[in-house]
């Protein structure tokens, strides 16, 4: 179990700055914490100012997982999530460039044709 110390405001901090980005609403999580999302697609969830939660595709969960990005979802190591721990102020901005990356993957996938 890894040590969590009480970041002040870092969840604020994160909640301002994707609110900023266009199409980006922020709604209570199911489980607790705020979510995020862009067209109707979860971008990821915050466990308060220590833990974030997010789904990307099979595939680049292997990739995220095999280069350190992030870890396997606390809960569901098998599925496409990842968590990402907060452990200081350094680790926002790796956190910034994966849900940047998810933000921008979401955003293409509703900008394809619906296939029906």
């Amino acid at each position: 179990m890894k040590t969590v110390h009480k970041l002040d405001n870092i969840d604020r901090t994160i909640e301002h700055e994707l609110l900023r980005w266009p199409g980006v609403t922020a709604g209570p999580h199911r489980f607790g914490g705020i979510e995020f999302r862009v067209n109707n697609r979860e971008i990821a969830h915050l466990h308060g100012d220590y833990q974030a939660d997010i789904p990307f595709s099979a595939r680049l969960r292997k990739q995220l997982l095999a280069e350190g990005w992030a870890e396997p979802h606390h809960l569901y190591p098998n599925s496409g999530w990842v968590s990402y721990y907060i452990h200081s102020i350094e680790d926002v901005p790796p956190l910034r460039e994966l849900l940047r990356l998810n933000y921008e993957r979401l955003r293409q996938l509703s900008a394809l044709p619906d296939p029906r």
